[in-house]
């Protein structure tokens, strides 16, 4: 296992600066994802540490070795992108077994390595298909297998399940971060997909326009943001008065829906939305304030334009720096 440093890592286009003097340590084994909005810097960070973008300043260290400088292939770094990348003419076997070919390896090597990657990813029984006969999810093991078989480092995934449907992208992140825990690779995942990055991190990193906003584990970022860009960029955050004229942040599954009158924060819902096993509340306070809140479905929904009253612990508010 690999972990990763980097010191004051800056990277600039023109005058644009892409990432802005990042320090960022990653532990050995750890599975660290990157989130922020299109342009905050994730998927260029990503390509500083796979050295396929030379960075303008700074120190990148890889199992305390200095790849500051050091080419794409010196840094026995595994990629997995979007689009996969597999080339169409090759079988899953032959896609899995570029690398290590690209290598030297020797063929009883690189037969035996195919073997136990595809077996990793529960690819083998397909191994003489081409791309094009495989669904997105398969296609998406075989990159994955294309990554791991040759034994890197640090595993860098870019959006690998973006191109998925809502159902097998969550089966895919289970299975992803088994797989993970199982090699013990040092893994960071580039994602926009909010839940994603929390459902499957050891701890988030959070961007914007190339600066780090957080770095906690996910429960951390979600309950005490930062900042005020952590916590509305975060799921959806009510912003109320806090200690000391601060200004503090309650998620919306920590807010009650009570009685009108019986206390609390007088409100109407303007919205309801049926969400299953919950459902969100769009409220309005009589001072033109506006609150979400997330309830269970008890079999019964509060009506639109009805009148109620929203309460929460102190404690469920978190102060904003």
């Amino acid at each position: 296992m690999t972990g990763i440093r980097l010191d004051k890592l800056r990277k600039e286009y023109g005058t644009f600066i892409a990432v802005n003097d990042v320090d960022l340590t990653v532990n050995d084994g750890e599975f660290l994802t990157i989130l922020g909005p299109s342009g905050s810097g994730k998927t260029t960070l990503l390509s500083l540490i796979a050295g396929l973008t030379e960075p303008t300043a700074g120190q990148m260290m890889i199992g305390g070795r200095d790849v500051t400088i050091a080419r794409p292939q010196a840094r026995n770094i595994g990629l997995v992108f979007q689009s996969y990348a597999l080339f169409p003419h090759m079988t899953v076997e032959s896609n899995v077994a570029f690398p290590l070919q690209v290598r030297g390896w020797s063929k009883d090597k690189v037969s035996a390595a195919v073997l136990r990657a595809l077996d990793m990813v529960q690819m083998g029984s397909l191994a003489q298909r081409r791309p094009a006969q495989l669904s997105g999810g398969q296609q998406q093991r075989v990159a994955l297998a294309r990554a791991l078989v040759f034994q890197p480092d640090i595993l860098l995934l870019d959006e690998p399940l973006g191109a998925l449907d809502k159902k097998l992208r969550e089966e895919l992140q289970v299975e992803l971060r088994q797989l993970q825990r199982r090699v013990g690779i040092t893994t960071l995942l580039v994602t926009h997909d909010q839940e994603e990055a929390l459902s499957m991190a050891d701890r988030v990193l959070v961007l914007n326009d190339g600066c780090v906003q957080q770095l906690a584990t996910p429960e951390d970022a979600y309950l005490k943001p930062a900042n005020r860009f952590v916590a509305e960029f975060l799921g959806t955050a009510n912003i109320v008065p806090s200690t000391g004229g601060r200004q503090g942040v309650v998620r919306p599954e920590r807010i009650r829906l009570l009685p009108s009158g019986s206390g609390g924060v007088p409100a109407t819902v303007r919205e309801v939305i049926y969400l299953g096993q919950s459902v969100r509340y769009h409220l309005d306070t009589p001072d033109g304030g506006r609150f979400v809140c997330l309830a269970p479905f008890v079999g019964e929904k509060h009506a639109i334009n009805s009148a109620i009253s929203l309460a929460w612990s102190p404690e469920d508010v978190w102060p904003l720096q």
